[in-house]
């Protein structure tokens, strides 16, 4: 299998990963969900509490989170498009893209665990995943020999060396 291969499928694995599949249920610290975990780590209070005695800033809070869960879903399935046409095909956009977007998605996942201190298991799966697909960008840059632009004939070109 060659290192193309292998990239555009690790890429794949992490765009559409565990948050677009599982979204409800991702674990944070102590086995809490993610949301109550954020929550109380970043806070120091009690969701079950503010759910009890602000119940629509609780809503609030879960709505906007939602909202963040179905921007990541989306990232993915626009990251997953662009893995599985033009990074396969070795496009050089779709390598600078796919760099750049799971960096800044990734780092800044890893910014809101760290700040909210709720960092458990699935957010380990951040860390990894960032690391596979910088992995896979390492062995597929676009640069130096392998990224060299395949010369692409044109209709015109082929017409003036058939004249020739």
């Amino acid at each position: 299998m060659n290192r193309r291969r292998v990239a555009w499928i690790l890429i794949f694995i992490v765009e559409g990963g565990m948050a677009t599949l599982f979204l409800n249920h991702l674990l944070g610290p102590g086995g809490k969900p993610i949301l109550p975990a954020g929550f109380e780590g970043f806070t120091g209070g009690s969701w079950s509490r503010l759910a009890s005695t602000a119940p629509m800033t609780a809503r609030y809070i879960d709505m906007v989170f939602r909202l963040y869960g179905a921007y990541c879903a989306i990232f993915g399935v626009m990251g997953c498009a662009i893995a599985v046409s033009a990074f396969r095909k070795g496009e050089r956009w779709a390598w600078w893209t796919l760099l750049a977007g799971n960096t800044i998605a990734l780092a800044s996942a890893m910014t809101y665990d760290k700040t909210a201190n709720a960092i458990g298991p699935f957010e380990v799966t951040e860390y990894l995943g960032l690391a596979l697909v910088w992995a896979a960008f390492a062995t597929t840059a676009p640069f130096g020999r392998a990224g060299r632009k395949r010369k692409v004939a044109t209709a015109a070109a082929l017409r003036a060396s058939r004249a020739r």
